[in-house]
């Protein structure tokens, strides 16, 4: 039983299936397309949505520096994750890195969480997708029935879970559902319209970033730092460390870029700068929006799923057009991070189930579109579902606290591989070794423990009930268990 639930993947067989064109995904993205796939998923939800909680709740004006500590933590372990990307070019992203380094049970908790990261996340980004288009609905003269654009439950953390009179968030479900027809159509179709909205979106942010600076009223800036309101993360220091686990969902791109390793033409190269320079251009870009917003309106205004609406309507009726504009971009933001992040989501499933882990049907790759259709097709299902039914907030803290364990568990991971095979040949080498990567696992752990209680709870729900699938399926169609004996 401990042999199996340890059992290792070979990494020379990880290399050979690497290898294998005729039977597994298309190679056709350049260093260009994975830095613009990063950067598709990066900027979108956290500056377009989190960004407002994190200021109104706890960091105010000082959201700034949780994103920076953010980003801070984000470095640390996108070295960790360039060295493994490089080192096992396969689409399953951290699960794989958990099956060479610790074995089959802590892989499988690593998919399991991935799918909490992933699907999660796209169905929190549908929901503030559904936030302004609602909002531009209204710029138009046309309201949209709350009953149909929102979630029929709302949570709040003093008098807990509530029903808002709403039905389900239809806008979310079909933004989700095109996004899910787009990914199946093939990875070379979905990288050229993630392109296309990159462009548009960071045409939109230099626009809001230009028209907003003039506005800016640095009274809203006074205290930058709020006192602490005498609860541990509301305002004052704990309160720009537990906004920096809130706007920490908005750096959850870089790691979507490595579940397209075996979509890379190459990999070992490719793979490192794709992550990195989406990070850095996406962290200038985060920390000069938090200012100009935060410079706009009054940080209690933007506890909001549409926090930058809020500060455009703010500008007055001269730039009505600045209204419309924005919004329209920040629409193609939130629809590149679903696209990457879906997109990631089907290729990590794929991964788990050619292991045994899972169903046969979810590893089937479509010969006419090259992509895991099937696979595509449910989580497509199953994310409208959450999209319709949950509030943002739930999700993004939920997702936020699941992404953080799976951080920590990769930059252990460099160090036990390290370790175990110093001889192994690493196109890229995380620098500073052991100290990079010992930060960066006890740096995310510190932040998970920033997190509410609340969100404990559902983490340790989710994970028992991954641990419950294990057992009943997975261990007993394990390939890797059944060759380890």
């Amino acid at each position: 039983m401990k042999k199996g639930l340890f059992a290792k993947k070979s990494i020379s067989a990880l290399l050979k299936e690497a290898s294998d064109s005729k039977h597994g995904f298309k190679r056709t993205l350049s260093a260009f397309n994975l830095t613009m796939m990063g950067i598709g998923a990066i900027i979108g939800a956290g500056i377009f949505v989190f960004v407002g909680q994190g200021a109104a709740e706890y960091a105010g004006p000082a959201v700034a520096l949780s994103f920076v500590f953010a980003a801070i933590i984000c470095v640390f372990v996108a070295l960790c994750y360039a060295e493994f990307a490089s080192l096992i070019p396969i689409s399953g992203s951290a699960y794989v890195y958990a099956y060479v380094t610790m074995g089959e049970f802590v892989a499988w908790i690593i998919g399991w969480a991935l799918t909490l990261e992933y699907l999660f996340a796209c169905a929190a980004v549908a929901v503030g997708w559904s936030g302004y288009f609602v909002s531009l609905l209204t710029d138009f003269g046309i309201e949209f029935p709350k009953m149909f654009a929102d979630a029929p439950v709302i949570y709040d953390p003093a008098t807990g879970w509530q029903a808002s009179g709403a039905l389900f968030n239809v806008p979310a479900m079909f933004i989700f559902a095109c996004i899910g027809i787009l990914i199946s159509l093939g990875i070379k179709a979905a990288s050229r319209v993630n392109d296309l909205l990159v462009y548009v979106k960071m045409t939109v942010i230099f626009l809001f970033i230009v028209c907003g600076i003039a506005f800016i009223s640095t009274d809203n800036w006074v205290p930058f730092i709020p006192e602490n309101t005498g609860v541990f993360g509301q305002y004052g220091i704990s309160g720009i460390l537990r906004g920096a686990g809130v706007v920490f969902f908005a750096f959850l791109g870089f790691d979507a870029v490595s579940t397209l390793a075996q979509e890379a033409r190459n990999p070992q190269r490719d793979m490192p700068k794709g992550m990195l320079a989406s990070l850095g251009v996406s962290t200038i870009v985060y920390v000069i929006m938090a200012l100009v917003l935060t410079g706009l309106v009054s940080y209690h205004m933007l506890g909001v799923s549409d926090p930058i609406a809020v500060a455009v309507n703010a500008l007055g009726p001269k730039f009505i057009w600045l209204r419309y504009i924005t919004k329209f971009g920040i629409l193609a933001s939130l629809t590149t991070v679903i696209l990457v992040m879906l997109n990631g989501q089907a290729r990590i499933l794929c991964n788990i189930a050619q292991d045994g882990l899972l169903p046969a049907a979810f590893a089937k790759i479509s010969k006419k579109f090259g992509t895991p259709l099937f696979t595509t097709v449910v989580i497509t299902l199953f994310g409208m579902i959450v999209s319709g039914l949950f509030p943002v907030v739930i999700l993004g803290q939920l997702v936020t606290m699941g992404t953080l364990m799976i951080f920590a568990i990769v930059c252990f991971g460099v160090l036990v591989l390290r370790y175990t095979q110093p001889l192994l040949h690493r196109p890229f080498r995380t620098p500073f070794v052991p100290w990079v990567p010992l930060f960066g696992t006890l740096v995310c752990i510190f932040q998970m423990v920033m997190l509410p209680s609340v969100t404990w709870i559902q983490l340790i729900a989710w994970m028992l009930l991954g641990c419950w699938i294990y057992y009943l399926y997975g261990q007993k169609h394990s390939k890797v268990r059944h060759k380890a004996k």
